[in-house]
This record gives C-alpha cells, sequence and structure tokens, in this order.
C-alpha cells in the first residue's frame, strides 16, 4: 500500500447516532476528511448510488477481490452478503492527503485496528441505553419489527466489543457526542 496516513473508525450498534456523527465530521472541512466508501455485495437499497454510499458488486466479483487480497477487511455478514474494505479506496484518500474515515461495523472497525493499530483512532459511539437505541430505531420508521428485534440482539452482543475500541463515546445528546468527536479526531490527527 502507498504512503501511509491515519485512519479513523467510528463502529457502534444500529441506531447509536455513528452516521450522523460521521457526516457531522465530514462536513468540518478544516479536518481534511474522506469518507471510506464500502464494498458489499448486496443490491442498493433506495436511495443509495453506487461510488458513493456502497460499491456494490456481485458475490462472484467480491469473491474474485477476495482471492486477490484487495480488502484491508471484509465479513459475510449474512449468507452470500459481503462487506469490506477496498484497500485501493484508502490509498485514494490517503494519496489526496486526507484522513480516511469509516462507518463501519463493530467487527470491521476492530479488524482495521489491529491491521493499522498505530494509524486508527477507534471509536465505539454507544446509545445511552438498548431502550432508547430500540426507541431510535422505531422513530426511522424504515425496519419491520422482525429487523428491530433483530438489530437489537446485535447490539446487545457488539456493546460487548466497546472495551477493544480506544475511545467509547456515549451518545445520550447528540450536540455533546459531535463536538466530543470533533475533539478526539481534531487532536488525533494533529
Amino acid at each position: 500500500m502507498a504512503k501511509k496516513g491515519k485512519l479513523i473508525v467510528f463502529s457502534a450498534p444500529s441506531g447509536s447516532g455513528k452516521t450522523t456523527i460521521v457526516h457531522y465530521l465530514l462536513d468540518q472541512k478544516e479536518l481534511d476528511l474522506d469518507f471510506s466508501i464500502s464494498a458489499t455485495s448486496r443490491n442498493a437499497r433506495g436511495k443509495e448510488i453506487n461510488g458513493k454510499d456502497y460499491y456494490f458488486i456481485s458475490d462472484d466479483a467480491f469473491r474474485e477481490h477476495i482471492k486477490n487480497d484487495d480488502f484491508i477487511e471484509f465479513e459475510e455478514v449474512y449468507t452470500n452478503n459481503y462487506y469490506g474494505t477496498l484497500k485501493k479506496e484508502v490509498e485514494r484518500i490517503w494519496a489526496e492527503g486526507k484522513t480516511v474515515i469509516f462507518d463501519i461495523d463493530v467487527i470491521g472497525g476492530l479488524n482495521i485496528k489491529k491491521k493499522f493499530p498505530e494509524q486508527t483512532l477507534a471509536v465505539f459511539v454507544q446509545p445511552p441505553s438498548i431502550e432508547e437505541m430500540e426507541r431510535r430505531l422505531r422513530g426511522r420508521k424504515t425496519d419491520s419489527e422482525e429487523k428491530i428485534k433483530e438489530r437489537v440482539a446485535k447490539a446487545e452482543n457488539e456493546l460487548k466489543f466497546s472495551k477493544d475500541f480506544d475511545v467509547i463515546l456515549i451518545n445520550d445528546n447528540l450536540e455533546d457526542a459531535k463536538a466530543e468527536a470533533y475533539k478526539l479526531v481534531e487532536k488525533f490527527i494533529k
């Protein structure tokens, strides 16, 4: 891989506010961050755009990338449903002289931290409680009851990994969490 820059990982259970915080940080131009677009073998949902939200690739193409060692990290999240970070995506951002920021699942975030321990700030965004997280998921009105229960069960498991991150950012007030995230990132990239 090219000259190594820094990596900032935001991981969290669904409904913790991680994506909102990452978008806020990306809007702070002085931080000079760029979003790492993940590759996935699933189909686009809603208004998702290839090359902006994800790189949508077929199962076969994904497996070919695995075989060619093209990923920094990848996971088969569900049967034949892969997600991963392409090396060329991180190299593209570093070549622009920017810091890479990830909005990524807990296992993927820890895998990046393991691979680049000195260059990575790994932040676990934690909801104030499972009940509050469930309330936020319901408030989105994007998931079925079954999907919400699945996300809550997954979150209870993911919370066990919070101790493996550099920082646990509890999001009980979004404006405070954004301000805290800004301070953490600013300090790390200086």
